[in-house]
């Protein structure tokens, strides 16, 4: 049941994006960041958790789960070492993340031959 809450979870968020990106004139670096902030704004305004607790996967995956990752890290380093946490709290709760994508992304870099668009 897990996965399918997920499935749904996650297809409706991407759905919606998808929507946002066909009828707007933003671009998707625009959308990125708007994610993110999005992700960001309903962890603050305590949202975004019962949506993890419930879909689990399905809302951390999305560009707006990484918003909440990053406010949860900043939270929790607030908590645990004050005025500091502001700076590091996002960088450590992300950091695996961001390594992990950067490794993938240079072996597959190794192994497909990339090239610039003209």
């Amino acid at each position: 049941m897990m996965f399918l809450k997920a499935f749904l979870v996650g297809g409706l968020i991407c759905g919606l994006i998808q929507i946002l990106m066909d009828r707007t004139k933003l671009l998707p670096g625009r959308i990125m960041v708007l994610l993110v902030c999005l992700g960001i704004a309903a962890g603050v305004l305590g949202i975004y958790k019962p949506l993890v607790d419930f879909a689990g996967a399905g809302a951390t995956v999305p560009l707006c789960g990484f918003g909440y990752s990053l406010w949860e890290g900043v939270k929790g380093a607030i908590n645990d070492e004050g005025f500091i946490g502001i700076f590091k709290g996002g960088f450590s709760a992300s950091s695996i993340g961001i390594s992990a994508s950067l490794l993938i992304s240079y072996l597959a870099s190794l192994i497909f031959n990339p090239k610039m668009k003209k």
